[in-house]
C-alpha cells in the first residue's frame, strides 16, 4: 500500500453525560499521531439536553432530535474553527460519533444519532460517521471503541516503568485499555458505572449537576449493605469481551441513602467495578492513567489507589489531554475508516476478526 499522508481531522464526541460536545483537531494517517491542534467542548442547550434524554433507550427516535443534534454540532465546528482560523484551511475530514441513544449488541444492535450528510453539508468538510454499526453487525460488542487510539498515544509515550499500562476512561460508563507495547493488540472492555450513576445522583438530590471535585461524596459515608447489592451482578464477574448501555445502572438501590452517603457509595461502586476487572486482563498492569471526568474526582482517584496499589494518574501526567482524547479518538478513526484500516479488533470488542466501519459522506 502506497504511503498514507496525514491529514488534519476533526473528532466530535457526545459523550454519555450529555453535557456537551467535545471538538478537537488532530494530524494523523490513522497509524501515528504526528500532532495535536485545539480543543473544546461547547454545552448543550438544556432544549437539546433534554431531547437527547428522552431519546435514549430508543430504536427510532424522532428525526428532529438528530436533526438538532446534528446542527448543535454543525455550530461547535463552526465555532472552534472562528476561534483558530489557521486550521480552517487544513481540516479535511470530520469524525461525528453522534450520540448513543441504545446499545444492544446481543440483538446486534447500536445506534448513533447525528446525520453524516447533512453535518458535511452545513460544514462544508467531508464527514465519517456510523463507527460502530459494524463491529455490531460482525458480532462485535460495538465498544470501547478509542482503545486503538489509546495505543497510538501510549506509543509517544517517555516509557518510565516496565509493563503493561491501563487507560481508564471514566465517563458515564467506565471502561478500561490494558496495552502492552505498540505492536500488541490492546485489550479493552467496559468495567462497570463510571460517572453517570453519581452524575443522576447528585442532580435529583441537590440540583448540582455532578459532584464537582468530590465535595459531595468526600462527605458521605458507604453504604456496606447497599454497596453489597449494586455489586452483586453477573457482569462484574463475567470474562471479555463485554460493554454495557449507560442505562444498564440504576440509582434505585440507594434512593433511601442522603445525598452525600449516595454519591460515596455510589462513588465506591465504580472504583470497586473498575479493581475487581482488572483480573481479567492478560496480565497486571504497573500503572492507570485516567481520562474521562472521573479524573477530576478525588474521591475516585483516591479510591482506585487504594484498591489497586497500583499509581493512579490523570492522562496529563504523561502530556495528554483528558478532556479531549475522546474526540481526537474519532478523529484518528475516522481517518482509519478513510483509509479501510480496522476500527475495532477481537481483543477490544470481540469481533471475530479486525473490522474498519464508518460510512464516508462527502461535502457538497
Amino acid at each position: 500500500m502506497a504511503a498514507f499522508e496525514p491529514i488534519w481531522a476533526l473528532g466530535l464526541m457526545s459523550g454519555t453525560s450529555m453535557d456537551g460536545i467535545d471538538a478537537a483537531l488532530i494530524e494523523t494517517d490513522g497509524e501515528r499521531v504526528i500532532a495535536f491542534g485545539p480543543a473544546a467542548t461547547t454545552p448543550y442547550a438544556e432544549d437539546v439536553r433534554e431531547a437527547i434524554r428522552s431519546a435514549l433507550g430508543q430504536a427510532h427516535p424522532d428525526p428532529a432530535i438528530a436533526r438538532d443534534l446534528t446542527d448543535a454540532h454543525a455550530d461547535c465546528i463552526q465555532a472552534i474553527l472562528s476561534q483558530y482560523p489557521e486550521y480552517k484551511g487544513k481540516v479535511t475530514l470530520v469524525g461525528l460519533h453522534g450520540h448513543t441513544v441504545l446499545h444492544s449488541p446481543e440483538r446486534r444492535l447500536t445506534l448513533q444519532i447525528g446525520d453524516g450528510p447533512r453535518l458535511a453539508e452545513r460544514v462544508g468538510i467531508d464527514v465519517v460517521s456510523d463507527f460502530r454499526s459494524a463491529d455490531v453487525a460482525a458480532g462485535g460488542q460495538g465498544a470501547p471503541f478509542a482503545p486503538l487510539f489509546h495505543r497510538a498515544l501510549c506509543s509517544m509515550m517517555d516509557r518510565d516503568t516496565d509493563g503493561p499500562v491501563v487507560v481508564l476512561n471514566i465517563g458515564g460508563i467506565s471502561n478500561v485499555t490494558w496495552i502492552a507495547g505498540a505492536d500488541t493488540d490492546p485489550v479493552a472492555f467496559d468495567t462497570g458505572p463510571g460517572n453517570g450513576l453519581m452524575d443522576e445522583w447528585v442532580e435529583s438530590t441537590t440540583g448540582l449537576k455532578c459532584d464537582l471535585d468530590g465535595q459531595i461524596s468526600a462527605k458521605g459515608r458507604v453504604d456496606s449493605t447497599t454497596l453489597g447489592r449494586l455489586l452483586d451482578n453477573p457482569y462484574f464477574d463475567a470474562p471479555p469481551p463485554k460493554s454495557l448501555d449507560r442505562l444498564d445502572f440504576s440509582i434505585d438501590a440507594v434512593r433511601h441513602l442522603t445525598p452525600e452517603d449516595g454519591a460515596a457509595t455510589l462513588a465506591r461502586f465504580t472504583c470497586e467495578t473498575v479493581a475487581s476487572n482488572l483480573k481479567h486482563l492478560p496480565a497486571f498492569p504497573v500503572r492507570i492513567l485516567v481520562t474521562g471526568g472521573g479524573r477530576r474526582n478525588p474521591t475516585l482517584m483516591t479510591g482506585l489507589a487504594d484498591l489497586t496499589g497500583l499509581p493512579v494518574d490523570p492522562v496529563e501526567a504523561v502530556g495528554w489531554d483528558g478532556d479531549a482524547i475522546e474526540a481526537q479518538a474519532f478523529g484518528f478513526l475516522a481517518v482509519r475508516s478513510l483509509r479501510g484500516l480496522p476500527l475495532s479488533v477481537p481483543s477490544t470488542t470481540g469481533v471475530p476478526v479486525p473490522t474498519t466501519g464508518g460510512h464516508l459522506h462527502h461535502a457538497a
